[in-house]
């Protein structure tokens, strides 16, 4: 912090100085005022800073890689810029060929949540819709009173999973299920909630199913199409997409993608199968990359989508108790472990994702993995909280979230 501001104060000082020779030189008349770039004074400040931490990263995922069997693609950013990213490993571990490409797709998981939860939240922007409506404002057939979007987005529902539902009552798993389809399950066995609604934090996948089934009935449009019009697209987030199995009678063995999920057995690596639940929307299913989820961070943060009022309740713990030290925000989980930092995992069929940001220190950490592996998760929070070297935060220049790439 010290040297942060010594090196503010000193930049203050040569403006002044060069103001002040600017203005004196004027009123002497001495010819014309030479033109000069003052953000040429500050182009070294941190530069041996930023060197460090980037080859701290450098040292640190290639060990994961090598140790940990890290097999994806990392993003790390400090300070508003990207100081490390690279690839690792193979899109199809089962045959080990192809390797994987920093611009891959993959599988976000449950990190899908943070999207779900921003189509609500633009909705909201655009009138269209209040937090505190009755689900059953566009749900009516929905068979529980009393549970609000803002519980819903915050998980204080009190629903119970509707994974457990429907392997217990889906006739046939080689058929796609989709949310009209869990709700209508809902509807008919009724299955006892955990809680009453609003009474605590508890995580389930539902809220966001739900959530997405809401986007589809306010906005009359596929929540796929929703997303990629009104999101993806403003955004440049040109290699995301809502997987959809929209049109399927009868489930292929496995997901079309180039980056094959994978579960890791005792014998070996096995591309996981696709899966009747694929058809359920807003809590996973989403595919991008690593710098597309990186132009949505800087997106969210130097507020190029929505005003600061609405997006920063995103942020905000949504119950007033932690439960087990954890929170939830609009899409976002914090936990007293890590102050000042927001953050998503994800797993689903062999995918695993990361999403941190750490707001008080500027960094963000992206790591998108095609394995079940579950070896990273103290190894990337001890990166992230390591104040070894720091660099100052910064909000990048709005406009280049603009451009057709950032990098």
């Amino acid at each position: 912090m010290k040297k942060r501001v010594r090196y503010i104060l000193v930049g203050l000082v040569l403006v002044g100085l060069i103001s002040l020779m600017l203005t004196l030189c004027k009123e002497k008349q001495h010819g014309p005022i030479p033109e000069l770039n003052i953000d040429s004074l500050f182009v070294d400040i941190g530069k041996a800073d930023v060197v460090k931490r980037t080859a701290m990263a450098e040292k640190t995922f290639r060990n994961m890689h090598k140790e940990q069997g890290l097999n994806g693609v990392v993003l790390y950013a400090e300070g508003g810029q990207v100081l490390y990213r690279e690839a690792f490993g193979w899109r199809n571990l089962v045959r080990q060929k192809d390797s994987i490409h920093v611009d891959d797709q993959f599988q976000l998981a449950s990190v899908s949540k943070m999207f779900t939860a921003e189509a609500i939240m633009l909705l909201y922007s655009q009138g269209k819709l209040s937090y505190d409506d009755d689900i059953t404002k566009y749900i009516p057939e929905f068979p529980y009173q009393g549970i609000t979007i803002r519980n819903l987005l915050n998980h204080r529902s009190g629903l119970s999973r509707y994974e457990t539902l429907a392997d217990e009552h889906w006739p046939d798993r080689g058929v796609p299920a989709f949310n009209d389809d869990i709700i209508k399950l809902f509807a008919e066995y009724q299955p006892d909630p955990y809680n009453q609604p609003d009474v605590t934090f508890h995580y389930t996948n539902v809220n966001y199913a739900l959530l997405a089934s809401i986007v589809e009935r306010v906005s009359g449009q596929h929540f796929e199409d929703f997303m990629k019009e009104q999101i993806f697209t403003p955004l440049g987030m040109e290699r995301s997409y809502i997987y959809s199995l929209r049109g399927t009678t009868r489930l292929n063995t496995y997901v079309d993608t180039e980056v094959q999920g994978h579960d890791l057995l005792r014998k070996g690596a096995r591309r996981a199968q696709e899966d009747y639940l694929n058809g359920v929307v807003g809590d996973k299913v989403m595919y991008s990359t690593v710098d597309d989820l990186y132009r949505f961070s800087l997106a969210i943060d130097c507020l190029l989508f929505l005003p600061d009022s609405i997006q920063q309740e995103a942020f905000k713990p949504g119950s007033p108790q932690w439960k087990k030290g954890e929170n939830y925000g609009f899409g976002w989980r914090m936990s007293e472990d890590h102050p000042g930092v927001l953050y998503h995992f994800g797993w689903w069929k062999g995918y695993k994702s990361y999403f941190i940001r750490d707001i008080e220190k500027g960094r963000v950490l992206i790591v998108l993995t095609n394995t079940n592996s579950s070896a990273l998760g103290d190894l990337l929070w001890d990166f992230i909280n390591d104040t070894t070297v720091q660099l100052p935060s910064a909000c990048p220049n709005r406009n280049m979230i603009l451009e057709k790439t950032v990098f």
